[in-house]
């Protein structure tokens, strides 16, 4: 089988899976990303809901279609930050597993349950009072709003490919062998769209042949009426990611730690790679791109932190919950805007 095929069964099936099983976002989780390491980023996520609920014009409706919802903690942050968009506000998490679905009721006050194609259908043509969430593993259609991804696109299975500078491809399948799975070269096809791409690599580096991500991009634009789609995830172009030695581009995760070959132990951790974002712009090319660090402060993070210094410093000698939450902001914009880290996160947009 192909790289890619393996890769939705070690992450995806419902009986060995990764994220069906196991996998968890978090503190005592096997991965952080930014919705977990605290409430800021939601705070600051609301914001730009709000920037796109005015820029369409206030709709009665408004939809969020998050996808690769996980526990649902950016909702919860989301919800707790009472944008002004709230009233309109219906928000999908969208999730294949059912076991992080479970989890979406979980300090979600009107949360509408776990919901059938014609439930969503039903949810987000719903008006008011908002806002409201639910849950589902199926996306809509005629969507007016935002469709968001954080740290999806490295998730979506991906095959392992290579050039000769001649224009032939190789890549890696997996093979059930005497001594357990192992790769194997095999000659393959490209997408004639994706080829120039993968041919600005050196001939011979094996790099992420990202179909599944390109084509959530063109599905997640398919869906908007009018709206933008925003996507969050570490990322390069083609040529830099593959020219990293020994596939380092290639990672496994399991406790928060790396973890060991990506064919060992299929289900027992987390597969990912760095989104190599030309491939993405051969669906359509963003409106804008930019960086964690720089979105973040266009959307006032450092005011946030400013104004939890100032509750902090009037609370602190008999602090409460909102005292502890305000100087916790501070630490969180730090991990928040790191260099090396999450600031250098890459956020893509797409207009509609």
């Amino acid at each position: 089988m192909s790289f890619a095929q393996y890769m939705d069964i070690a992450l995806y099936d419902e009986s060995i899976g990764f994220y069906a099983t196991s996998g968890r976002a978090g503190r005592r989780g096997d991965f952080l990303t930014s919705p977990e390491v605290g409430p800021l980023f939601g705070a600051l996520i609301a914001r730009r809901l709000d920037e796109e609920w005015f820029a369409l014009g206030s709709p009665d409706t408004f939809v969020v279609v998050e996808f690769g919802a996980g526990p649902g903690t950016l909702a919860r942050s989301i919800a707790f930050a009472k944008p002004e968009c709230a009233p309109a506000l219906r928000y999908l998490m969208v999730e294949r597993s059912a076991e992080q679905r479970a989890a979406h009721a979980d300090h979600l006050e009107n949360w509408l349950g776990d919901l059938d194609a014609a439930g969503v259908d039903s949810f987000v043509r719903g008006v008011g009072p908002g806002p409201e969430f639910a849950s589902s593993p199926i996306a809509p259609y005629g969507v007016t709003g935002v469709v968001l991804a954080n740290e999806l696109l490295d998730n979506l299975a991906f095959d392992i490919v290579r050039h000769d500078g001649e224009g032939n491809f190789e890549r890696l399948n997996v093979h059930l062998a005497e001594d357990g799975l192992e790769f194997v070269v095999a000659p393959t096809e490209v997408p004639a769209s994706l080829a120039v791409v993968l041919s600005s690599a050196a001939a011979g580096e094996w790099m992420p042949l990202q179909e599944h991500a390109v084509q959530w991009v063109m599905a997640a634009i398919d869906r908007l009426e009018r709206g933008v789609v925003i996507a969050i995830d570490y990322g390069a172009s083609n040529a830099e990611i593959a020219a990293r030695p020994e596939m380092g581009w290639l990672r496994t995760f399991v406790g928060q730690d790396r973890g060991g070959h990506p064919l060992d132990a299929p289900g027992s951790c987390d597969i990912t790679s760095d989104v190599a974002v030309d491939q993405l712009a051969t669906a359509v090319r963003p409106t804008v791109a930019t960086t964690q660090r720089q979105f973040l402060e266009r959307l006032g993070i450092a005011q946030l932190v400013e104004e939890g210094r100032q509750i902090w410093s009037e609370k602190a000698t008999a602090p409460d919950v909102e005292a502890l939450r305000a100087r916790s902001r501070i630490g969180e914009a730090e991990s928040l805007l790191e260099s090396g880290g999450l600031g250098d996160f890459l956020v893509l947009e797409w207009t509609i």
